[in-house]
């Protein structure tokens, strides 16, 4: 176990491993977007249809691409990796505002998708990244005083 802890982030409290977790769990999602199209059609999902189908092999209304799921995941990818930096370095004041900066940007981009653009609808796909970023910019920001001096 020890051997273990030496790879996680210095310091107390439970933020950095909180970094560290959803940059790990980002990098994962930057994988699957460039392996596969389905979770990316699955959260980027289209408007609602208009009128129920009654098959359900209905096509998928979904606007996201190949393309697009790459670029969301290179955009994934860079987030993970200043959030990963930002774990290791939670005490500096600008790293610290480049993480807030990478939640407040998620929780603008998903929120304005479902909302302004229409392209993701409501439900567990969008609700996992609207609740991490929203729960961990409140967390950062009330905690600023503790980890930043």
């Amino acid at each position: 176990m020890s051997s273990l802890s030496s790879y996680l982030p210095p310091g107390d409290g439970l933020l950095p491993r909180w970094l560290l977790l959803v940059s790990t769990i980002a990098l994962g999602n930057s994988i699957q977007a460039y392996t596969t199209l389905h979770y990316t059609q699955r959260l980027y999902s289209g408007p609602s249809p208009t009128t129920p189908s009654p098959s359900t092999t209905a096509p998928s209304t979904s606007p996201a691409t190949p393309l697009q799921a790459r670029t969301f995941g290179t955009w994934t990818l860079l987030q993970s990796l200043v959030r990963l930096y930002g774990a290791y370095h939670i005490s500096d004041p600008l790293m610290y505002e480049l993480v807030l900066w990478t939640y407040g940007i998620a929780f603008a981009h998903f929120v304005s998708e479902w909302l302004v653009f229409r392209t993701a609808r409501w439900g567990i796909p969008l609700a996992f990244p609207v609740a991490i970023s929203t729960g961990s910019l409140v967390w950062m920001v009330a905690q600023w005083g503790w980890y930043v001096q």
